[in-house]
């Protein structure tokens, strides 16, 4: 049998449990700095709770939270360029809103509304991706376009620890490192593909080790180390954007919250694993505890900005909700760049139904 000792990936961690670390090392974030990462986080936080209280309230469709892993998420996000572009799966809100996403869009997204998936033109954010993996590929094609073309920017690819068994993340892995593409493949290795454990998923100590077999550099980083996952996504940005090529980075953080609103995950976790987590390892606390130690966040700034975000959620929903565009017949004016004469007629035919439902 293969021996693991052989490839050997330790953990990156600036931030310990409790908030300690390296005073030296530590001293580099300015306060500013870290203020704006623990306010991104917290604001994450609130609206991923409030989105799941909208799903059980059937306000807003099938959800998937992403408690837990805001560190991996903001934390990677804020080390990349405005121009940078990013591939998100339907857990990466967190990212997504960072990067630039209005909040109603979102709103948009999981209120099932025609226009949810479209990105401002402003944004280099690529649609939400449903389908496991599929956007490895895509955003590896990015970066080979990207260097075709000259330009600087990196692509950053999203996914979760379950993708890692799908032949696309092979292909795509082995395509980036021939080719030598700037592009950043980002694991969070949230412990569970819905209730499929990692170590059911993969025989390999770490996921940062399978870029080994690909001719490129894996890192693995503690996913609830905000400050670890910013300098070390920082660093691969910079390589990848100076034409050193793509690497593989695994965030291991956990999702504290079920798979999605439909599902259970009692039924496959035992609660003291989630307790552990929730009450020991949450990425929030060990921030805050840097930040009150510095005396730069307090419990009355907590709740002012809090009550904020909440603020920002209702409005964002209410505007969401008053859009009234988006009906089935507009569905027709997307499917082909020149509508055939048969999809006009169906078109026609939905409009005029559509008429009748109204009066």
């Amino acid at each position: 049998m293969f021996d693991q000792s052989q490839l050997q990936f330790e953990m990156i961690q600036l931030l310990d449990e409790n908030g300690n670390g390296d005073e030296k090392e530590l001293a580099s974030f300015s306060d500013e700095f870290l203020v704006t990462l623990y306010r991104w986080m917290r604001k994450a936080r609130v609206i991923d709770e409030r989105l799941l209280k909208m799903q059980r309230q059937g306000r807003i469709g099938t959800y998937a939270p992403f408690s837990g892993q805001e560190a991996a998420q903001i934390g990677s996000v804020l080390a990349l360029e405005k121009d940078d572009w990013i591939f998100p799966t339907y857990r990466e809100i967190a990212a997504c809103l960072a990067h630039g996403l209005p909040l109603a869009q979102i709103f948009r997204y999981v209120r099932g509304h025609l226009s949810g998936g479209r990105t401002p033109e402003h944004l280099n954010i690529f649609p939400i991706q449903i389908i496991i993996g599929a956007q490895t590929l895509h955003a590896t094609g990015c970066a080979w376009a990207t260097k075709l073309k000259g330009e600087t920017q990196v692509s950053v690819c999203y996914f979760g620890d379950g993708a890692t068994s799908q032949g696309d993340f092979h292909e795509a892995l082995n395509f980036a490192s021939v080719y030598q593409v700037p592009v950043i493949f980002f694991c969070q290795n949230n412990q569970y593909a819905i209730s499929v454990p990692v170590h059911r998923q993969t025989a390999s100590r770490t996921i940062a080790q399978k870029a080994v077999a690909y001719g490129m550099k894996g890192v693995l980083v503690d996913g609830n180390d905000a400050l670890a996952v910013y300098k070390t996504m920082k660093k691969a940005v910079d390589a990848a954007r100076n034409g050193e090529g793509p690497i593989l980075i695994e965030a291991l953080t956990y999702r504290l919250g079920p798979h999605t609103t439909s599902d259970d995950p009692t039924k496959y976790r035992n609660a003291e694993e989630a307790e552990q987590w929730r009450s020991k390892k949450d990425p929030l606390r060990r921030l805050r505890v840097l930040l009150e130690r510095r005396g730069i966040w307090t419990e009355e700034k907590e709740e002012a900005w809090v009550a904020q975000v909440n603020d920002e959620v209702t409005a964002a929903y209410e505007e969401a909700a008053a859009d009234e565009t988006g009906s089935i017949v507009d569905a027709f004016n997307y499917v082909y760049g020149k509508p055939s004469k048969l999809l006009q007629e169906q078109q026609e035919d939905a409009r005029r139904k559509r008429k009748q439902e109204v009066k």
